[in-house]
């Protein structure tokens, strides 16, 4: 049979722009306008310039290298990668697949390095995004949680993959020399959940970027990493996931057995990418759907928070047991904490919404509220009154929640878990809010928001590389 990593290249070569649907073509816009967003406001925080200034002081002044986003400087395409990776994860503002999958902080920096430096068009930089994103979704999509209980991150794991093949797309890499790539990030794949439960940081999607454009350049040269590298006896399913069997030690919907040929079952005519949505609220992913899910059932419902009794949410199971239920950081299913689920629904309730800018901590996707920051007492107070109800039957980011008033009446809203998979349009309308916290601009990020939607006309990609740049 044809290996899992040949039949994934044989179709990314033969992907042309002209075979995606408008749907893809305008998710792959609209991620594209919500990562360098995140990079505008990673630009802004500590982690961000930590990371651009390690590359600069090391590869500042190359002849043959890739820009940082914002910043400016040519360095490394490698560094470029890496830098412009951690501006995106600083940000916050990630994209995200099946809760634990942040897709465009590794495919974003990647495609964008391949486009500057092959001088490619908007079209073939979206082909190139789809390619990476429909590939790293579909290898992870039943598995993420399998691989997050094996102390590994997913996000990073995977992302490694989608990195390496938005880039070989963009070149114009042939069938060997992608199956090469696909081949050798097995190797560098990697991602571990341990630092943060013992005080530290992950290294996470910014080394996968990194690591990824060096199987690029390997396979670009003809290095020849194997065959059968996902799926054999020893190959990444074995080593990440435990088996190759598509065995399961745990998955959002509590099945145990998945099947190795999905990853490839219907390429091109089921898009898993349109299954990306947007985190537009800076904080773990699953809470986003419980600020405007619970907004939109007060404002339907003509419910004012003095009057509420309790709030009762119905969650799926894994969304209370970040980041997997054999490495618990945290329950959200517990006692009601700021920066937690319970959180989040109060300040649906009364807010009606949440700050875009708000951050909720150093670390993104930590729950923590730095201490200078206060809350709205009717929020904190509320909280205290919201139940967080796990169940193995609940889809990923698609709560039930139901109020009760003071009255005794009960008013309920079952969310879909499609209510950030939006167009580029509300993408455009929402990401607008993050304005008075970016360097550059209004004009400038408008100019930006035009340039996505009309990305499928513009000569050369990287036209948006430099509208991102300070002093424009």
């Amino acid at each position: 049979m044809t290996s899992l990593s040949r039949q994934l290249a044989h179709w990314v070569v033969g992907l042309g722009y002209e075979d995606l649907p408008s749907e893809v073509v305008d998710r792959a816009k609209g991620v594209t306008l919500q990562n360098l967003a995140s990079a505008l406001l990673g630009s802004q925080s500590p982690g961000g310039q930590q990371a651009v200034k390690i590359i600069a002081e090391e590869e500042i002044g190359v002849q043959n290298g890739a820009t940082i986003m914002v910043d400016g400087a040519k360095v490394t395409k490698g560094g470029a990668a890496y830098a412009n990776a951690e501006l995106m994860q600083a940000g916050g503002k990630w994209d995200t697949f099946r809760m634990l999958m942040h897709p465009g902080t590794c495919i974003v920096p990647s495609a964008f390095v391949a486009a500057e430096t092959e001088s490619v068009s908007g079209k073939d930089f979206i082909a190139g995004l789809a390619a990476g994103y429909e590939v790293m979704e579909r290898m992870a999509a039943d598995f993420i949680p399998t691989v997050m209980a094996r102390g590994f991150h997913a996000s990073p794991v995977f992302g490694i993959f989608g990195s390496a093949i938005a880039a070989a797309k963009i070149m114009r890499f042939n069938e060997d020399q992608v199956n090469a790539a696909i081949a050798l990030c097995v190797n560098l794949a990697g991602g571990n959940l341990e630092g943060p439960r013992s005080g530290g940081h992950s290294l996470r999607e910014g080394a996968a970027v990194r690591n990824a454009m060096l199987a690029v350049s390997l396979a670009r040269e003809g290095h020849i990493g194997g065959e059968t590298v996902l799926e054999g006896d020893a190959g990444f399913y074995h080593a990440y996931a435990g088996n190759n069997k598509g065995q399961l030690t745990y998955s959002f919907t509590g099945d145990t057995q998945a099947s190795l040929d999905n990853i490839t079952a219907d390429l091109g005519k089921k898009w898993m990418f349109t299954e990306t949505l947007y985190r537009i609220y800076s904080t773990a992913g699953y809470n986003i759907a419980h600020v405007d899910v619970t907004a939109k059932l007060c404002e339907e419902n003509n419910i004012n928070h003095k009057d509420v009794d309790r709030i009762e949410a119905v969650v799926n199971w894994l969304e209370t047991q970040y980041p997997s239920p054999a490495f618990p950081s945290r329950r959200e299913d517990g006692e009601a904490r700021v920066g937690e689920t319970s959180y989040y629904t109060a300040y649906g309730a009364v807010k009606r919404g949440f700050p875009v800018l708000r951050s909720m901590g150093a670390v993104p996707g930590v729950s923590a509220v730095p201490a200078d920051l206060d809350d709205p007492p009717e929020v904190l107070e509320l909280m205290k009154r919201v139940t967080i109800i796990p169940s193995h039957r609940m889809t990923l980011f698609g709560p039930r929640i139901t109020i009760h008033t003071k009255d005794g009446k009960s008013y309920t809203k079952q969310s879909t878990g499609r209510e950030f998979m939006w167009d580029f349009d509300e993408e455009a309308r929402r990401i607008r809010d993050i304005i008075p916290g970016i360097p550059i601009p209004a004009e400038q990020f408008e100019a930006i928001i035009e340039t996505c939607r009309n990305l499928d006309r513009q000569v050369r990609a990287d036209k948006l590389l430099q509208l991102t740049l300070k002093n424009k």
